[in-house]
């Protein structure tokens, strides 16, 4: 049965498709799978535990920083860099990458992740996550890790995923092999494969959006709205509006029943590029849901093909079900 197989169980079946594999993913995997036990145990505990409400304190995105980032974010940087096979890590939370100290033994993975995505929904408990994105170094680099080693198309990810921490605690991932997904047994304390082989649906009947900011939107990002709230087919039934305000939660709901999330850019200073972080957020996300059978784009662009300049770079994201992502852009290309 499906549901007997651990995600650790899964990786080394996967590895054993591949004679090259030395198990170094795998035990990167392992330390990012305890880290999101560790992080979902305190999140679970939220209302008894003193992690709810800011720290005070700005990060590099101009942004309050919740308690829970903070400590997700910890979490991560702990455990993930005494994994012995990564050599960079690079966080929402830290404006500069962050070198794997001489003192750790060190690999050739680099790692990228939004520790607690949408935590400012957390006081609420709403749904969070934590989205990981995971690179290779390109053979024959070797010393200090420089930063356009990390600045990568998201096409060249070895891995990109996401934990879900709400009714239950979830694990999507694809090594670009397909997507699945597991549930955390809190009684055996393993994440079982609950959803092999996900496929999102060519087109849904929802889309997600915050269209509390129409009005700084351009001609084209209203007209791709209009689009699925009137449908040319006046036989055909308007797509509903459920936006949840937490990327992974509303990604998640879009990856198994189809439809489209959108992002557009916007006028206002800071956004007109887009808001969502390209390497942690949009470019993880965009790998599954292509390996979903779904797509990304920034309107003009399929997401995979772009090479971030920057490490914090913003772009505007329109994802889902591929024929939705498809009349977007062909919006966008009138």
């Amino acid at each position: 049965m499906s549901s007997e197989i651990t995600v650790t169980e899964h990786l080394l079946l996967q590895q054993q498709r591949a004679p090259q594999a030395t198990g170094h993913f795998t035990a990167l995997f392992h330390d990012l799978v305890l880290s999101a036990k560790i992080i979902a145990r305190s999140v679970n505990k939220a209302g008894l535990l003193d992690v709810l409400g800011g720290t005070g304190d700005i990060n590099v995105q101009g942004e309050n920083v919740q308690k829970l980032d903070d400590f997700a974010n910890r979490v991560l940087l702990y455990r993930m860099e005494r994994s012995g096979v990564l050599c960079a890590i690079a966080s929402e939370e830290n404006a500069e990458l962050v070198r794997v100290s001489a003192a750790f033994p060190r690999g050739d993975y680099m790692l990228v992740f939004d520790p607690l995505d949408g935590s400012s929904n957390i006081d609420v408990n709403i749904n969070v996550g934590t989205i990981f994105s995971i690179l290779r170094r390109k053979p024959g680099r070797t010393g200090e890790v420089q930063l356009d080693e990390i600045l990568q198309p998201g096409s060249e990810q070895v891995a990109a995923g996401y934990f879900l921490y709400g009714t239950s605690t979830m694990l999507v991932y694809t090594t670009g092999q397909g997507v699945h997904g597991f549930t955390l047994d809190p009684s055996v304390g393993e994440f079982l494969l609950s959803h092999p082989d996900i496929r999102i649906p060519e087109t849904g009947s929802i889309y997600s959006v915050n269209e509390g900011n129409w009005n700084h939107w351009d001609d084209k990002a209203r007209a791709a709205i209009d689009y699925f709230k009137h449908p040319d087919d006046p036989n055909a039934t308007p797509c509903s509006a459920r936006y949840v305000g937490s990327l992974v939660a509303d990604f998640h709901r879009t990856l198994l029943y189809g439809g489209v999330y959108m992002y557009p850019p916007d006028s206002r200073k800071g956004k007109s590029r887009g808001k969502l972080r390209y390497l942690c957020e949009a470019s993880p996300l965009a790998f599954v849901a292509e390996n979903a059978g779904g797509a990304a784009t920034d309107g003009h662009n399929r997401i995979l093909d772009i090479t971030p300049t920057t490490l914090h770079e913003r772009v505007p994201l329109f994802i889902g079900s591929r024929k939705d992502v498809e009349a977007i852009n062909a919006i966008y290309k009138k």
